[in-house]
């Protein structure tokens, strides 16, 4: 029976096999398995290699993803570097030039200690056919963009990929499998910082892998199990225990980034605003960088912090936090200002995050800090869907 998606996230972990009947994913945090003689194994052997626990999530992921098999690592970061496990010196990868700031600082780590080339691609002024060499391996997007919202068209990129022998890599956090399914569009691997929406509560670091077939499957859990960044038992536990809820989740964060967007576009001291029409993300350029800090500082609801994809409403300032690592000649050269701030809507009450927004920008206006009219900043153009 072909199940959807809401079903397979509720259901992960019920296992009508489990031999108690235990509704409830069981944690197994054991690290040795008993084996009863030489070349005899339940299928476990060592934690590193294989956890029950672990076990379900990796499967669950796979399913949702439509992939081949999924990999639960440490974080969203080596996530990233296990996906990178799969290139060696020389390589050159093309990659988003929006993109976060922890994968350009991973990527400069790889150029400078394993001089694995990278191009970025900015596909609103160039022509990636343009970036391909002789050595390119691979494209590693992400689609929307962190912090600008930039959406690609997967289908015609995975074209392009394959028509050039080239792995594609795609970064799914701010979508989730909910949204898009980048495998199901001609992608090899998909990437999700799982600490963001999958686990939605702020209380684990996760990262997964999923490969789009067998062979790419192969070589990852060589690498996977080698380099060890797996993802130990309890943590695989929240992570199972917060996707159940995933798909409600993300419904109320649409519906609540949508109102939020509507009310941004037309306020006076959001100069631009960004929001692809789909999930949680919005992002918008506030007047002036004097109005960042007070801003900030005057919200009550919303917190300053440095994540997102939680049931919790957050804010960013990306030039000193997320994207720090990025230099602020090239954040400014993709239209990264110090203006910008991100928004992570949460599933709270919508009038109550308009309400506090209000309030927030009211704050500046009694300051002085609002301009007499609106006006669009750097020629750019509001993203509507």
């Amino acid at each position: 029976m072909s199940l959807k998606k809401e079903t397979l996230l509720v259901q992960t972990g019920n296992d009508r096999d489990e031999p108690l009947g235990a509704v409830n994913t069981p944690i197994y945090l054991s690290a040795p398995y008993r084996h009863q003689n030489i070349g005899l194994s339940n299928g476990y052997d060592y934690i590193r290699t294989g956890n029950p626990t672990r076990d379900v999530l990796e499967r669950a992921i796979a399913e949702l993803e439509n992939g081949d098999r999924g990999f639960a690592c440490s974080s969203g970061m080596s996530a990233i570097q296990l996906a990178f496990s799969l290139f060696k010196t020389g390589d050159h990868i093309i990659a988003s030039r929006d993109l976060y700031g922890g994968s350009y600082r991973i990527f400069e780590w790889f150029s400078t200690n394993y001089q694995i080339q990278f191009s970025f691609w900015n596909p609103e002024n160039e022509i990636i056919d343009k970036l391909i060499q002789t050595n390119t391996k691979a494209i590693f997007i992400e689609t929307p963009t962190n912090p600008l919202m930039r959406e690609t068209d997967l289908q015609i990129l995975s074209e392009f990929a394959r028509e050039n022998g080239l792995l594609m890599i795609v970064d799914n956090t701010f979508y989730t499998p909910i949204i898009q399914r980048p495998i199901e569009m001609g992608a090899d691997i998909v990437i999700h910082s799982a600490t963001k929406y999958l686990g939605g509560h702020n209380d684990v670091l996760a990262g997964l892998v999923i490969s789009g077939n067998e062979e790419i499957s192969t070589k990852l859990s060589e690498n996977h199990n080698t380099c060890g960044a797996v993802l130990g038992p309890f943590d695989s536990w929240l992570l199972i225990r917060g996707m159940k809820t995933l798909a409600l989740r993300m419904r109320q964060h649409e519906e609540n980034a949508k109102k939020i967007y509507s009310y941004l576009k037309q306020h006076q001291l959001a100069i631009t605003v960004h929001y692809p029409g789909k999930g949680g993300m919005v992002s918008f350029e506030i007047a002036n960088e004097a109005c960042v800090s007070p801003f900030l500082r005057s919200l009550k609801i919303f917190t300053f912090a440095e994540i997102l994809g939680g049931v919790e409403s957050l804010i960013t300032y990306p030039a000193t936090q997320t994207h720090a690592d990025i230099p602020e000649e090239t954040r400014q050269s993709y239209g990264l200002s110090n203006r910008f701030l991100r928004i992570s809507v949460g599933i709270e009450h919508a009038e109550d995050l308009i309400s506090d927004l209000e309030q927030a920008f009211h704050c500046l206006e009694k300051d002085g800090l609002a301009p007499s009219t609106k006006v669009k900043g750097g020629g750019q153009v509001e993203s509507v869907r």
